[in-house]
């Protein structure tokens, strides 16, 4: 599922993204408002979190826009104007919720459950599984043959992401964008690094082996044709 999150609080649209990637989402950030209004207007989104306060284009607009054009798409705000009647104001011109900053990160993601849920799209699935490997996505943890395998966060975001695309080919430069947020630099091997580093733990000790190098083009997650 895809996620904009419009915030001009770098720290904060930083601190959203990575942890809703983590959560399994695809995220794009918006700095400002116009960004923000053109993606929206312009891309299809699951939901859209939307600052109130923006330096150019205020979030009231952007959803007034977006609901006289006929887009549906949940809106959930965020903001620091706590009162009654901003709360009041954004629900009439037609967002879905509220949250008030500052927030957990665990509050955010059971907002972004919840309208989700009410859009009758699938939420999440707290557990992934391809042959023995079991990736437990709440707690994150991964086990095969029932054994704990013992990952750093970043490990554990890479497998997800290869787990979740199953049988895709993921180019190196998706997976620096989704995991490490970098743009791909054909001179590094922080890549092939990781995903070396993912197999000693969690494929050279098993059978069948699970991860895939495509030469030339990246790697892949599945169980290996027997044929």
């Amino acid at each position: 599922m895809k996620i904009l999150v419009v915030e001009d609080e770098n720290k904060t649209a930083d601190y959203i993204r990575q942890g809703l990637r983590e959560a399994g989402f695809v995220v794009d950030v918006a700095r400002n408002g116009l960004d923000g209004h053109h993606m929206a207007m312009n891309e299809s989104y699951d939901l859209v979190l939307l600052d109130v306060m923006l330096p150019d284009v205020d979030g009231w607009h952007i959803v007034k826009s977006l609901r006289d054009a006929g887009h549906q798409v949940p809106v959930l705000f965020l903001t620091a104007r706590g009162s009654v009647d901003d709360r009041v104001k954004g629900l009439e011109l037609g967002a879905d919720s509220y949250l008030i900053k500052p927030f957990a990160f665990a509050e955010l993601l059971a907002h972004v459950r919840t309208l989700l849920r009410r859009r009758n799209v699938p939420a999440q699935s707290d557990q992934l599984q391809i042959a023995d490997l079991v990736l437990d996505l709440t707690r994150r943890k991964a086990t095969r043959m029932g054994q704990r395998i013992v990952l750093t966060n970043k490990e554990f975001a890479l497998l997800e992401l290869l787990a979740r695309r199953r049988g895709e080919v993921l180019p190196r430069s998706l997976i620096a964008s989704q995991i490490w947020d970098m743009n791909f630099d054909s001179n590094t091997n922080v890549i092939d690094v990781a995903i070396r580093r993912l197999r000693a733990k969690m494929d050279e000790p098993y059978e069948p082996k699970l991860i895939h190098t495509v030469r030339g083009m990246g790697y892949t997650l599945d169980i290996p044709d027997e044929s």
